[in-house]
């Protein structure tokens, strides 16, 4: 987001913060566990959380497996007419394939990541882009391998001891195939992954038994990931930029992976097109910004950099963020 430093009287406390990190480690951590590890009641940490989702600040959704998708993933990169911005973002925020859409700095681009079969995206790009009018350019980056995803930020309110006494057991086997009642609970995760067995099952229409058996054999192929869907400002970031990077190839996998363990980055990915490395950087403000340029990008050995900074995000994680208009 370009703004300039988050104002205090907008950001979360301190004990606010950890009960985000706690989610961004497990966002199905049952309030007992969180409590126990913050050292706090149960009580307080249900009555936090009820206000931070009540309100919609603070939202956790299942996150897509865009680690199975990588490889067949677009980075896309639309120029639009000044005015029609809105419109592009909501077509696009509206697609089942495309999990992310940011509205950049300036109000004539958009940022959005396109998952899905060959088919759907050459319709995207080859028909239904350049028949809008609203559209000046579009540029679609492949994506060719993945060092980080969004659900592996940490906003850093937890010490290291903490956030592994909440880290979830890791998958124990290869994903398992959907069936239907599987797809149906992943979809009721997908809007709020915090839903109880309970909650799953009268929406099922299945036993409870049942649903938490599922759940168990989902997580234990690794597609229960979640994601914390929060505005950056209330975590003290100032800026959310995307950064497009051009990498010697030799230096390319120890660039990536060194930047995908940055606390500041928030996702990283090697790219086909005119640069082969984006990274997507949370910074308190642009100061910072400029710091993470000469401090981080440069001994990396970083050629070049293009630094498209996020206005608004639309749809993270699959879900529309409630604050944008439309």
């Amino acid at each position: 987001m370009d703004t300039d430093t988050a104002d205090p009287a907008t950001v979360l406390d301190a004990l606010d913060r950890q009960l985000v990190h706690a989610l961004q480690v497990d966002g199905r951590a049952e309030v007992g566990r969180i409590a126990g590890v913050l050292g706090v009641s149960a009580r307080t940490v249900t009555r936090r959380l009820g206000r931070l989702q009540g309100t919609g600040a603070v939202r956790v959704v299942r996150m897509p497996d865009t680690r199975a998708a990588a490889l067949g993933a677009l980075l896309l990169r639309v120029r639009v007419l000044r005015g029609r911005v809105d419109a592009i973002a909501l077509a696009l925020a509206a697609r089942e394939d495309v999990p992310f859409v940011d509205v950049m700095l300036g109000g004539q681009e958009v940022s959005a990541v396109v998952l899905g079969g060959a088919a759907g995206r050459d319709r995207l790009l080859y028909g239904q882009l350049p028949a809008t009018d609203a559209v000046v350019e579009s540029t679609a980056h492949a994506v060719l391998h993945l060092f980080a995803d969004a659900s592996a930020w940490r906003c850093g309110a937890l010490t290291a001891d903490q956030e592994a006494l909440l880290a979830p057991p890791p998958p124990a086997g290869p994903p398992p195939e959907p069936d239907p009642l599987d797809h149906r609970l992943l979809d009721l995760l997908a809007v709020d992954a915090r839903r109880s067995h309970a909650a799953l099952a009268a929406a099922a229409g299945t036993p409870e038994s049942t649903v938490r058996r599922r759940l168990h054999r989902l997580a234990a192929g690794g597609l229960l990931r979640t994601h914390v869907s929060v505005d950056p400002r209330l975590l003290g970031v100032g800026v959310d930029a995307n950064l497009w990077l051009e990498v010697p190839p030799g230096r390319l996998a120890a660039a990536g992976e060194a930047l995908a363990r940055h606390p500041q980055v928030h996702g990283v990915l090697a790219t086909g097109g005119p640069t082969n490395l984006m990274a997507a950087v949370f910074c308190p403000d642009h100061a910072a910004l400029y710091r993470f340029h000469t401090e981080v990008l440069g001994p990396l050995g970083v050629r070049r950099a293009e630094t498209a900074v996020v206005a608004r995000a639309v749809k993270r994680a699959g879900v529309r963020i409630r604050q944008f208009p439309g």
